[in-house]
């Protein structure tokens, strides 16, 4: 009895390594995804009430297909979601989370992503006369809004200079320009898809900037330029330091948003040699300025980034589900367009 347990472990060992081995050399077949989608964060669950940058996603693509625990990445909770073809990962929040999930997810070996489509997803808050909440960006480029030299304005000699200061020794990891002719593609096939509003939004909007046409207007899909931060920021000055750090990269469309992850993905990916496969979406939730009377004590002393999402949310009115919605309208006209291969 011995001897024949000895040779049936002796087997066993032998099956996984043969196994690990065959995967390394290809010979076991690996798992083709056509799309792989990379939000950051849900709130309540794939399954809630209330959807997230996720769920939209995970019910039309990914709902009763299967799910892989993956090393080293964002949580013991995060899974990859794989049905036909299309594969679901939350990164969680922050450059830290979004890099190291990112190639997690692209080195595991039970998966062909040679021929991947990647779309980074998530919200946003969004530049003050170029935008409103609801509108959905596709992004040409992702420039670091932390690296470089900050200084606090009380420090200044000039206390109306800028507070932010270039160092090229980090340009290699601060600004990525994303394909243009990708972008271009994704922005021609969607530019007409209708996006919603709110009669609560748009008066938020409508109040905070004197009911300026730029701030009343219906949302939009638009082409732009993002900074990514792992601070939560707002404010007419970080706002004004944005706007800098997009123009002296050189980015080629306007500064539309800032986030918080999106840097770190397209660092990623250019390093993997993966950019002209690779789309951002990004849609507004908030507007990078305190509005109608909202402060930072106000918003920030006790508050969250899941308090975006309340009704009576002070920064997004009720605009967050409905922002959701629109991103997911935008994202399924790409990935059904990649999925029957007219993209």
């Amino acid at each position: 009895m011995k001897k024949i347990l000895t040779v049936l472990l002796i087997l066993a060992v032998c099956a996984m390594c043969f196994a690990q081995g065959a995967t390394e050399f290809g010979i076991l077949k690996k798992i083709p995804i056509k799309v792989l989608i990379l939000p950051k964060w849900e709130e309540g669950g794939l399954t809630s009430e209330f959807p997230g940058e996720a769920q939209y996603y995970y019910n039309e693509y990914l709902q009763g297909g299967d799910e892989y625990e993956i090393a080293f990445g964002a949580s013991e909770e995060s899974k990859l979601y794989v049905k036909d073809g299309v594969a679901l990962y939350l990164t969680g929040v922050g450059k830290v989370n979004a890099a190291i999930s990112t190639i997690a997810v692209l080195s595991d070996e039970r998966f062909d992503f040679s021929e991947a489509y990647i779309i980074s997803t998530g919200c946003a808050g969004s530049a003050t006369e170029q935008t409103v909440m609801g509108d959905v960006f596709i992004v040409t480029a992702c420039a670091d809004y932390d690296l470089g030299h900050h200084a606090d304005y009380r420090d200044l000699e000039n206390k109306e200079g800028s507070t932010w200061f270039r160092d090229t020794a980090y340009d290699n990891s601060a600004i990525v320009y994303l394909s243009k002719a990708t972008t271009d593609r994704a922005y021609e096939l969607t530019k007409d898809v209708v996006l919603e509003t709110t009669p609560k939004t748009r008066s938020a909007m409508a109040k905070a900037f004197d009911n300026a046409e730029w701030a009343t207007r219906d949302p939009k899909v638009q082409k732009g330029s993002v900074v990514t931060a792992d601070n939560y920021w707002k404010g007419y000055y970080s706002e004004a330091v944005a706007r800098q750090v997009v123009e002296t990269y050189h980015c080629p469309d306007p500064y539309v948003a800032s986030e918080m992850e999106d840097v770190a993905i397209s660092v990623t990916l250019k390093r993997l040699g993966l950019m002209d496969r690779y789309l951002a979406l990004r849609v507004s939730v908030n507007m990078d300025v305190y509005m109608n009377g909202a402060t930072p004590e106000s918003l920030w002393t006790t508050g969250s980034a899941a308090d975006l999402a309340k009704e009576e949310s002070e920064e997004s009115a009720d605009i967050f589900p409905i922002s959701m919605k629109n991103n997911f309208k935008v994202g399924k006209t790409i990935i059904d367009a990649i999925l029957n291969g007219t993209f």
